[in-house]
């Protein structure tokens, strides 16, 4: 049952009149309190009275400078106040003995005492361990007794008979063992190559959370804190319900590749992560659900290379069906304008040499497109570089683009082999290109020839044109058949390389 609303009110009248630093400071156990540098920021009179020391003398001074001890007894001391930083949980030492100054009225000097302490961990804003509280008692004179007991002449303990001291003793020991073990599954834990995180309570408060966790979010404070309050933006993305829904049927959620938006950064925008993960219900001894242990891995560069992969299959398909396309089109038209099967042979392969040479210089770039100057080149090459001159700027073209101009340049520069500048030995090519409007305008013009006339029936050029740089890329061209050589002029819309 609960308080009354009128006692509630008096107990809260009754907290804001009590002065608690003196209440901490006439408390009859001794207490002090420690930062994280392990110095002294407050001790009550007990503590004072039993160091031998004045408050003036341990405030803001290390507790090993002003007690040191470079033995088992220092290591002890240091490694629990360890414990307590990392864990963020108290840490007990059943019996230590651990020597101090004995003050000048006693004689000075060292003197050895035994102690029993208790560290408390207060948590800072951040979640991490901001002080230490000390509860410690001298328990020098019970071991002056264990010790007496147990001298020279002493009775031997009869069956089942052991000295407290003895057993606490004992106990000390076996905390000892349990603490190293505990320390050695923690480091085990915080350094999982998987992330790892224990939610405890109705609220679902963080207890624990490995390196890999905390990398996940972005390295923010949560422990201490409910899931809703330490990562807010998942609230909304159904992450919270799975949660509950675990604590109520007591039965683990596995999720694969889920995506996730998490503010990785304190002013930056959600990200958006993929996770495998298992929430698995961490069971009471009444057969409850008392939390959730959460253990996955982050699988972000896997999905994404699977959708990347997925990505590239679909577009070799593409290019695939494409290609195919294309070949019959060659394979039709060339039979159609081929005299004989040895001519048929010759053109057919002759047009799949040149679609394959573009191809090459698509895959060199992984697809993204083509040098218009290294198109003009790969069918200019074999006649050698005094038979023809390129002006122009550099520009990538699309692979669409690249493919149509990669097929007509090779039945401009086939016909001119045939029939046109390039069949004599002083003529030669001139191929201009500039970049107005949006607009690519080629000029091939063909100089120092034979007179050409005009054919008297389309070729594979003419139906090239039509089809390709007219139907798929929205352009045009014209063919002039001048007395002095071919001109040529192409004008597409600008697609440059992406």
């Amino acid at each position: 049952m609960s308080a009354p609303a009128g006692f509630k009110a008096m107990r809260d009248d009754v907290l804001q009149q009590i002065d608690f630093q003196a209440l901490f400071d006439v408390l009859p156990s001794p207490y002090m309190v420690l930062d994280r540098a392990l110095r002294y920021v407050a001790a009550n009179q007990a503590y004072v009275q039993v160091v031998g020391r004045t408050r003036e003398e341990l405030l803001g001074r290390d507790i090993f400078e002003l007690f040191p001890d470079p033995g088992e007894s220092g290591r002890l001391l240091r490694a629990s106040f360890q414990r307590v930083i990392e864990t963020r949980h108290p840490d007990s030492m059943a019996l230590i003995s651990y020597a101090i100054e004995r003050p000048a009225s006693r004689g000075g000097g060292m003197e050895m005492r035994y102690w029993s302490a208790v560290h408390t961990p207060l948590l800072g804003d951040d979640g991490e361990v901001a002080f230490i509280v000390q509860n410690t008692v001298d328990v020098t004179e019970l071991q002056a007794l264990k010790d007496t007991a147990q001298g020279p002449g002493a009775l031997a303990p009869g069956p089942g008979e052991t000295s407290l001291l003895q057993r606490v003793q004992e106990v000390q020991e076996a905390n000892l063992s349990l603490l190293q073990e505990t320390g050695e599954l923690r480091d085990i834990f915080r350094q999982a190559p998987g992330f790892m995180a224990v939610l405890t309570g109705r609220d679902l408060t963080f207890t624990l959370a490995n390196d890999a966790y905390n990398q996940l979010i972005g390295h923010r404070p949560i422990i201490g804190r409910p899931v809703a309050v330490a990562l807010p933006e998942v609230r909304g993305q159904g992450f919270i319900k799975l949660l509950e829904g675990v604590m109520a049927s007591r039965e683990p959620f596995i999720g694969r590749s889920i995506s996730v938006l998490l503010q990785r950064a304190p002013e930056g925008p959600p990200e958006e992560r993929f996770v495998d993960f298992i929430y698995q219900p961490i069971l009471g001894a009444d057969g409850q659900a008392a939390g959730v242990f959460v253990e996955g891995s982050d699988v972000t560069d896997r999905v994404r290379a699977e959708e990347q992969q997925k990505l590239l299959l679909d577009e070799l398909n593409h290019r695939v069906k494409n290609t195919l396309a294309t070949v019959q089109s060659i394979a039709a038209q060339t039979l159609r304008t081929s005299p004989d099967p040895q001519a048929f042979k010759e053109a057919f392969e002759s047009r799949l040499m040149a679609l394959s040479s573009t191809h090459d210089l698509l895959t060199a770039s992984s697809w993204r497109g083509a040098d218009l100057r290294d198109i003009l080149g790969a069918e200019f090459r074999p006649h050698g570089v005094e038979r023809y001159k390129l002006e122009g700027p550099d520009l990538g073209l699309s692979p669409s683009q690249a493919l149509a101009l990669g097929l007509l340049f090779h039945e401009l520069a086939t016909n001119a082999a045939k029939y046109g500048a390039l069949s004599s030995p002083e003529g030669c090519v001139k191929v201009t290109w500039t970049v107005a409007d949006d607009r690519l305008v080629i000029a091939w013009t063909e100089e120092k020839g034979p007179k050409v006339t005009a054919p008297t029936h389309k070729g594979f050029g003419s139906r090239l044109i039509e089809r390709s740089l007219k139907g798929e890329l929205g352009g045009e061209a014209t063919l002039d058949y001048r007395e002095d050589g071919l001109h040529c002029q192409v004008i597409l819309p600008l697609q440059t390389a992406g």
